[in-house]
């Protein structure tokens, strides 16, 4: 049976100058193992930087202009039709891994969000998550954007907006709805900054977000587009190694097997440890104690999969902060004896693998 898993889509959004197209180039030289669609839909005078980018992400590059780039990524960008272009993407062969869309920050994800319940593409994508980011030095200083002034010109072209609204509210506007928020060239904001920029965030959130500062957009591709490579090869290829490598020697680090969680400039900050669970009862409880850990602990990703009483598909789940999502994705196979696994990943001073396991895996469930 063909897996009935979606293509996940992440949204980036932040004002003009928050370094979204720096983090996407960087995210276009590191994509993790993915092929990548990038649907680029914002430009301003900051200029779109990189080589990757510049052969198809301009003003006068139309929506139907998609273009396959020499590491694999595809690369387009969209004007209004959202709907005609994503379908463009689904059928291309082979189909994207992972779409990441670029938004700007001055409009509300929630339209872009409720198009992918679209009939037409919400049997083929899932929201991943929407990733925020924000200037740290402009919103410790109460400016919001790095640029005042390029934005405010950004809104005037645009009529379809209220050109009145403070920066301040359409930046809460961008955290209410955000899962992760990274907090962006934190060398010029300084550690004082970083701080009192972590404080705004911490004010305008309507749930305790994570937040984590990134640098030219050197972050690892897991926190961006997700653990399925991580979680496939650990669960899949490799659970007679795990089972000994952690139930064995009393640790619970990923120690990153074949290297393909990769060590480049940005990633060794973060780490990912694998729990074990027996057969659950129900998966809302699981989910449950999953956006636990995310209000507790500044846990970025979740990804795995678990064994439901009496159902013979396998349970995948997902979660970014405190987003959790769950579907049945396929049958069990016979040498996978219904084992259940979840990957979690967070900045290494963040990961406390005993904290983690408390609130994921009780005593009870705990597998044998």
């Amino acid at each position: 049976m063909a897996s009935l898993e979606k293509t996940p889509v992440t949204v980036i959004t932040g004002f003009l100058g928050s370094g979204k197209t720096t983090l996407i180039s960087q995210l276009m030289q590191n994509p993790g193992g993915k092929r990548l669609a990038v649907v680029v839909n914002e430009f301003g005078d900051v200029g779109v930087d990189g080589d990757i980018l510049k052969s198809c992400a301009i003003p006068d590059c139309p929506a139907e202009n998609i273009m396959e780039l020499a590491n694999g990524c595809i690369c387009c960008t969209v004007a209004d039709d959202f709907i005609p272009t994503i379908e463009a993407l689904m059928a291309l062969d082979p189909k994207p891994d992972h779409i990441v869309i670029e938004t700007s920050g001055l409009a509300l994800p929630k339209p872009l969000l409720k198009a992918f319940d679209w009939p037409d593409i919400r049997s083929k994508i899932t929201v991943d998550g929407v990733i925020a980011l924000a200037d740290a030095e402009a919103v410790a200083a109460g400016r919001f954007a790095a640029n005042v002034a390029a934005v405010d010109a950004q809104r005037l072209a645009d009529e379809s907006l209220d050109h009145e609204t403070p920066l301040s509210e359409l930046f809460e506007d961008q955290i209410s709805c955000a899962d992760i928020v990274l907090l962006t060239k934190p060398d010029l904001a300084g550690p004082e900054g970083v701080a009192k920029a972590k404080a705004a965030v911490e004010a305008k959130a309507p749930r305790p977000l994570p937040t984590i500062e990134v640098a030219e957009g050197a972050v690892d591709p897991r926190v961006i587009l997700g653990l399925e490579a991580a979680a496939e090869d650990d669960i899949d290829a490799r659970p007679s190694h795990h089972e000994d490598h952690h139930h064995h020697d009393g640790h619970d680090h990923d120690h990153d097997h074949d290297d393909h969680h990769h060590h480049d400039h940005g990633h060794d900050a973060f780490d990912s440890i694998v729990l074990d669970i027996s057969e659950i009862d129900d998966p809302a409880v699981l989910a449950a104690r999953i956006e636990d850990l995310a209000t507790r602990h500044n846990i970025l990703r979740v990804k795995g999969y678990a064994a439901v009483a009496g159902k013979p598909m396998r349970l995948l789940v997902q979660a970014v902060g405190a987003r959790v999502r769950h579907q049945y994705d396929r049958p069990w196979t016979p040498d996978e004896g219904r084992r259940g696994r979840l990957v979690v990943i967070a900045e290494q001073h963040d990961l406390d693998a005993a904290a983690i396991r408390g609130i994921l895996v009780p005593t009870a469930q705990a597998a044998e």
